[in-house]
């Protein structure tokens, strides 16, 4: 069950849980996405492409070129992303897509999953800190308990950074006042992930809450994915 971690760290040294939120504290949202998007006209393959295109492998390309970049550090507005996602969708598929109101339809696939938030706030209780890392859609937040769960919050919109520069990496640990190799982050996105491990952080691949309890379990070295 290996986790992406630099040799040089040590489990007593752990001090720090950050997590990404969609895909980590939410529902897996491919499959519930499809659904949601089928409604709207949106083939959910010409979708991920895009997303596969603007995500990466060239992750330094300039706003203009990747309205998604620019989406998730504020720099662009959320009905001007809607617009040009919509003319790509319609371009590569052939047929229209609404763009007013898109995102939103996407977020309204998004579910909380118990399991992850309820791991988190045994984290902090038990006195590792923790901090949430979530590059922002232009999204509103479901905030109620953040208080509880987490010393820190940083959203890529309104800090003008994004994952996976490793600067909003830098500027979470400085927020929480801990050494990146005294830190694990867990993200579904391998590329963040890996961001991550090259800045000297413990780094877990989510795509399963189990499989992500027991290696939080071990690093830590405490019952983190005890049930309450």
């Amino acid at each position: 069950m290996p986790s992406d971690q630099p040799t040089s760290a040590r489990t007593s040294d752990l001090a720090a849980l950050v997590v990404d939120w969609g895909g980590v504290l939410t529902n897996n949202l491919d499959e519930s996405m499809a659904e949601i998007m089928a409604g709207s006209g949106v083939d959910m393959s010409y979708f991920s492409q895009i997303l596969g295109d603007w995500l990466g492998p060239n992750v330094e390309q300039e706003a203009h070129v990747n309205p998604l970049h620019a989406l998730e550090r504020g720099e662009m507005l959320v009905p001007h992303f809607e617009e040009q996602l919509a003319a790509e969708l319609a371009r590569r598929q052939g047929s229209p897509v609404n763009h007013v109101g898109l995102l939103q339809r996407m977020f309204d696939a998004i579910e909380h999953a118990p399991q992850m938030n309820a791991l988190v706030l045994r984290a902090r209780h038990m006195g590792i800190a923790t901090a949430l890392l979530s590059n922002s859609w232009g999204n509103d937040y479901p905030r109620d308990g953040w208080d509880d769960m987490f010393d820190v919050v940083v959203i890529s919109g309104e800090v003008g950074m994004r994952k996976p520069d490793a600067e909003i990496f830098h500027h979470t640990l400085s927020q929480l006042g801990v050494a990146p190799e005294h830190s694990v982050f867990v993200d579904d996105i391998k590329l963040n992930v890996n961001a991550a491990v090259s800045v000297g952080m413990v780094g877990i691949h989510h795509t399963d809450y189990d499989v992500t309890a027991m290696e939080l379990d071990a690093l830590f070295d405490l019952p983190l994915s005890e049930h309450t």
